[in-house]
């Protein structure tokens, strides 16, 4: 368990971190760039993974996440409840996916709330987030601590996700509804292109 010393002193320096990206992309001071390759929380390694050099994993080792998944420019990961993210996920610029809430326990503790270790804090919530396989996270997209995402789904740019979500399901909005199905978008494509039936299909009967 993290000590609230350093629990602070990371936070602290993940605001710090962002903030200065942001400033220095936006003057062009730095070029954003995609690092090659993730080691998950069972030491896997996973060299397909494409995470920006921008992006922020809050508690790494709470996230697990399998190979072939793309993390956009800053965003944000949280592993703080557990966090997993299945296979050929891909998640856009500015997306956020928490898996923990402290609103409640800052309430209850008021100004006494820095002063209770993390792990001992009422009302602190941590729920697993899941994301399944070849979901696509739209720009700005929040996924709020405790929800799962069926596999195949879209979540649409600026979407707020705070409950459960189908596979296939394409959703939008906030809270975000169900608006399509991913296996129809696809169909059109298929029908066009049918030598892609093949890497579906085998993708659809794993």
């Amino acid at each position: 368990m993290m000590s609230l010393k350093n629990s602070i002193k990371h936070i602290f320096f993940s605001i710090v971190k962002r903030i200065s990206w942001k400033y220095y992309a936006s003057n062009n001071l730095i070029d954003s760039k995609m690092k090659w390759g993730f080691v998950n929380s069972n030491q896997d390694k996973l060299p397909r993974v494409r995470i920006s050099n921008t992006a922020i994993l809050q508690n790494k080792p709470g996230i697990d996440m399998a190979d072939n998944v793309f993390v956009g420019h800053f965003a944000v990961l949280d592993g703080s409840g557990g966090l997993s993210i299945g296979e050929g996920t891909q998640i856009a610029a500015h997306a956020c996916i928490i898996s923990h809430s402290s609103h409640i326990a800052i309430r209850l503790y008021g100004d006494d709330y820095t002063t209770v270790g993390e792990g001992d804090k009422i009302g602190f919530i941590r729920k697993k987030t899941t994301v399944g396989k070849f979901v696509f996270i739209g720009t700005g997209a929040k996924i709020l601590p405790g929800v799962t995402i069926g596999n195949y789904a879209v979540i649409g740019a600026g979407a707020i996700v705070v409950s459960d979500i189908s596979e296939f399901s394409i959703v939008v909005g906030n809270p975000a509804r169900v608006i399509g199905d991913t296996r129809k978008l696809d169909a059109s494509f298929l029908s066009e292109y049918p030598s892609l039936q093949v890497s579906y299909l085998k993708e659809m009967a794993n």
